[in-house]
């Protein structure tokens, strides 16, 4: 399983001097002061340590466009979102690609039990994301047994979101899942501590499609469907307004028109 939230075994021994409990607290440390601390897999560490943990990450930003990582590719870093939006993509042989999630400030991608990503993260909008070697997160899991247990609730979690994926592709119309899905969106959002309404939507009509498991043509209809029955209003900055949250709510779990 690919340890993402949201919407993702490793080899190392710590060093004890990297890892000591008994570092001195430095309320500078990047990591201490983390704007994401309390939403992050690391949010179960204490500040002291925390700061061993600061030494061995490194922060990057990325644009539009970019990736963290390719499927395929050696699996050598794990990443914390601090800012931004990634979608998580895997292709199939035929080209064709399948959207596999979306991940948001405070999630979790990059540790794998294989040696290789099992699919690909790229840009959504600008992201700044704080990244660790896979054989020293490792380390850390087994230093710190709390660290594990985070991580096996981000995995339970990331099981729900799949057995809600089956649900949405296989029983829902393409009105419930857009419905749904701006549902999810806000829910999202709110868990961060922003703006649940109006929803931001930072990815194109092509990705929730591909997502979905819709055309753009449909994604584009049902979106329309919506604004002109009132459920919805699109707005400027890739928002868009949920005017009668009972409806949509309703049309999410099927009682809907």
């Amino acid at each position: 399983m690919q340890y993402s939230s949201g919407d993702g075994g490793l080899g190392g021994q710590v060093e004890e001097a990297a890892y000591s409990p008994a570092l001195p607290r430095d309320v500078s440390s990047p990591c201490v002061s983390c704007d994401v601390r309390t939403q992050a897999v690391c949010a179960v560490l204490s500040d002291e340590e925390l700061n061993g943990l600061a030494s061995l990450t490194q922060t990057n930003t990325y644009e539009v466009g970019d990736t963290l990582f390719f499927e395929g590719d050696t699996a050598g870093a794990c990443f914390i979102v601090q800012g931004g939006a990634l979608k998580l993509y895997k292709l199939l042989p035929d080209g064709r690609r399948q959207i596999t999630g979306f991940l948001f400030k405070g999630d979790f991608l990059g540790m794998t039990p294989v040696e290789e990503y099992g699919y690909t993260a790229e840009v959504l909008e600008p992201v700044k994301a704080c990244s660790l070697p896979s054989e020293k997160m490792q380390a850390l899991v087994e230093t710190y047994p709390k660290l594990s247990n985070r991580l096996l609730n981000l995995a339970s979690m990331e099981l729900a979101v799949a057995q809600e994926q089956m649900l949405l592709l296989g029983r829902k119309t393409a009105q419930e899942r857009i419905a749904s899905f701006l549902l999810w969106l806000s829910r999202r959002a709110e868990d961060r501590g922003e703006s649940a309404n109006p929803v931001r939507v930072p990815m194109s009509r092509g990705d929730m499609g591909d997502y979905l498991g819709l055309t753009v043509e449909t994604v584009s209809r049902s979106i329309t469907k919506l604004k002109t029955s009132g459920v919805i209003t699109l707005k400027e900055g890739n928002r868009i307004e949920i005017t009668d949250l009972d409806m949509i709510e309703a049309i999410a779990a099927g009682d809907g028109a």
